[in-house]
């Protein structure tokens, strides 16, 4: 088929123009209808309107959607179905460019597919290859893995391959091109059948992601739910312009004034996560970090508990930002401010979700203008500021300024821990540092 053709079926309008009603409309069988029933999904998001019609018919796929729109449902549903039809072991492959979002998306394969049995694994880095072999010799029915830990499977794990795959599914493409996984894509798309359906999904289309498509994709069907960058109608932005050495101090004024609700903080650094956290806690806040630098055991820790409501605040770097459902997020803060600004819409994008309403502020200090100039002219909007009452801030001040000085010495501390156990332990052991101090007993630790 030539270029021009291509094109020209790519862009054939095979899309449904009335909005169905219901996932049953969309063809989606009954017992996935119950399924999505349960998990409390009761009207298809756009996406799931464009793209689940199209699939069932057998056609590959490219989705560019925003971020919280519904994706995994929107490739997850036709491939259950599919499965259902013609069950086979090692049917389906997702890939995607971060842990925390393959175990997102294999959670939602489990729901989906618990009445009808259907098992997924989860093949990631950060967790032992050898637990993962077994996983993978009982040959699952969905393998949900990062790029990397699936070549290194694919080329040293005996017996493992994926000649009989019938689907593959790229999720946020355009990251994990950025990641720099495309050796591995390669690899990959080298070892599985060509005769696949594909679902490639991406918020933005890049060139890396337009060559991917002409490698990987047949006659494919676009969906394409909002072609220009945008956040979620529902969601209230604002911004604060502060002088850098008060952030700290600003950051727990608006944690109280809008107390009651889930926070989602996101920082630039590992380290400032961290510190960040550390001096939260200090002053009786709910915090938790996650960040690459912990172990894969205690980043899952970490967004269970909040997703759990056991914790009211996360404090995240980018690792975070994008593919994580977490439906509860009330207000994010971006406390550093993005230096790419489409990261703002995918951090932004982790509150409003499906629907809800919800708040975003982001601090803007002295340095940031330029950058915070250029995220409002992506997003098309001048944002309002956030009604602040600076008395109040800097009554904070003293408070402030002494838990961060704990917060130091704890992180200190835990780096000298680290240095001696060579494990990174950021979990709440930090109390004990607090209550040595308010005990005025400092005594050396125990290497």
């Amino acid at each position: 088929m030539a270029a021009g053709e291509e094109a020209e079926a790519a862009a054939e309008p095979e899309v449904a123009v009335e909005e169905p009603r219901s996932f049953k409309d969309l063809g989606v069988t009954d017992v996935l209808c119950e399924a999505c029933d349960q998990l409390g999904w009761k009207t298809p998001t756009k996406i799931q309107v464009e793209a689940i019609p199209v699939a069932l018919q057998g056609r590959d796929i490219i989705g560019l959607a925003e971020t919280g729109s519904g994706k995994t449902g929107a490739f997850a549903l036709p491939i259950l179905q599919a499965l259902l039809e013609t069950p086979q072991r090692l049917f389906a492959l997702v890939l995607t460019p971060t842990r925390e979002l393959a175990f997102q998306i294999s959670e939602q394969f489990e729901a989906l597919g618990s009445s009808i049995g259907v098992h997924s694994t989860v093949i990631v880095g950060g967790i032992d290859s050898m637990s993962q072999s077994l996983a993978l010799a009982k040959k699952p029915h969905v393998i949900i893995a990062t790029p990397g830990r699936l070549v290194d499977h694919l080329e040293n794990t005996k017996g493992f391959n994926l000649r009989a795959l019938k689907f593959l599914v790229m999720d946020e493409a355009d990251r994990i091109l950025n990641m720099d996984f495309e050796t591995e894509v390669d690899k990959i798309l080298k070892v599985i059948p060509r005769d696949r359906k594909t679902f490639l999904f991406s918020a933005t289309m890049t060139k890396k992601v337009q060559k991917l498509q002409r490698a990987a994709l047949k006659n494919p069907v676009k969906c394409a739910v909002s072609s220009k960058y945008q956040t979620v109608e529902k969601l209230q932005q604002y911004y604060i312009f502060i002088p850098s050495k008060f952030k700290d101090s600003y950051l727990v004024y608006i944690l109280n004034e809008l107390a009651g609700n889930s926070f989602m903080i996101f920082c630039s650094t590992c380290n400032n996560t961290q510190r960040t956290a550390l001096l939260l806690r200090n002053l009786g806040f709910t915090a938790i970090p996650l960040h690459g630098q912990m172990s894969q055991n205690k980043r899952l820790g970490s967004l269970n508990k909040f997703k759990a409501k056991a914790r009211s605040i996360l404090l995240a770097t980018d690792v975070a930002s994008r593919g994580l459902d977490i439906p509860h997020v009330d207000v994010v803060i971006n406390f550093d401010i993005p230096t790419h600004s489409k990261d703002y819409i995918h951090r932004v994008g982790r509150t409003a979700r499906a629907g809800r309403s919800g708040k975003s502020i982001t601090f803007v200090t002295q340095y940031d203008v330029e950058l915070f100039q250029r995220i409002e002219h992506l997003i098309g909007k001048k944002l309002p500021a956030f009604p602040m009452q600076e008395e109040e801030v800097m009554m904070l001040t003293e408070r402030v300024a002494e838990a961060q000085r704990l917060a130091r010495m704890e992180l200190r501390e835990q780096g000298e821990k680290k240095r001696s156990r060579n494990d990174d332990d950021d979990t709440e052991e930090a109390i004990g540092v607090r209550n040595k101090v308010a005990g005025g007993k400092k005594k050396k630790r125990k290497a």
